[in-house]
């Protein structure tokens, strides 16, 4: 794509500069200093690219990333976790607002709703990045539908979810594509003719015995989707860097498919 270059830019293809993201959010780095790295380094590229090349003009937030497939596993009947996290939207002034008591105007903060495996630990879906008005069970049916349009061998035995999950909607949806729910229904939850059957037998079942439902929908697993979110948040940090929204979906998106590659490799 450079051949006989004369005075315009050298011209990077989307995987170098994809690489370049992986490699600017896993060591933590600004722009600047991955360009600088890349400068230090990159002793056998033809041209080294600029900041603007990187991030701006033609960069790492103007690739397609949001519709790559993620790293789907082909194992028949497996077990799923819908789960969400927060991230926060900057990291600026939080231990002098906390030191000097400063109240300023909260800046939010956004959802991640991923699926993931219970037994490899491997994220299957990741469809939204959301703020945090959205409620959390809008998007169950989104990610068990991402799993199964994927994958046409793939075949889900159970999803589990907190009360957050609790709807007729799920439920419907659920017993709909033949999957067995794992939720938990609200304390104050009753039978009733107007609700879906198979969350009415979730009532009574939890009502009856709890720990026995637990056990066997194998509910604690559902744990294995915060350890999924310590580990993205202990190795790329529980914030972005960037400003805009669409840019903070990018760099989330890139530490989304780092995790999974670890894994992968691990």
């Amino acid at each position: 794509m450079n051949e006989n270059k004369k005075g315009k830019p050298y011209s990077f293809p989307d995987s170098f500069l994809l690489n370049v993201g992986y490699m600017r959010i896993y060591f933590h780095l600004p722009y600047r200093q991955t360009e600088g790295i890349i400068k230090a380094t990159g002793k056998n590229l033809p041209f080294h690219p600029s900041y603007s090349q990187i991030c701006i003009r033609r960069g790492v937030n103007k690739l397609d990333i949001t519709s790559k497939r993620l790293d789907v596993d082909n194992n028949d009947g497996i077990i799923i976790a819908i789960h969400i996290t927060g991230i926060k939207v900057t990291n600026r002034d939080q231990w002098i607002q906390e030191k000097w008591q400063i109240k300023k105007k909260k800046k939010g903060y956004l959802k991640i709703h991923i699926a993931i495996n219970i037994k490899t630990k491997k994220i299957l879906a990741f469809l939204e990045v959301t703020d945090e008005k959205l409620h959390d069970g809008q998007i169950m049916s989104k990610l068990i539908e991402y799993i199964l349009k994927n994958n046409n061998n793939i075949k889900i035995k159970s999803a589990l979810g907190d009360g957050s999950y609790d709807s007729n909607k799920n439920f419907n949806y659920l017993q709909k594509k033949k999957i067995l729910p794992a939720i938990k229904v609200r304390k104050n939850s009753i039978i009733s003719l107007k609700n879906n059957n198979l969350r009415n037998r979730e009532v009574y079942s939890q009502s009856k015995d709890l720990l026995k439902w637990k056990k066997s929908r194998k509910y604690g697993s559902r744990w294995i989707a915060e350890t999924v979110f310590s580990s993205i948040k202990r190795i790329f940090d529980e914030f972005t860097s960037a400003i805009r929204f669409h840019n903070m979906v990018k760099e989330i998106t890139i530490k989304i498919w780092l995790y999974n590659l670890f894994r992968r490799i691990a």
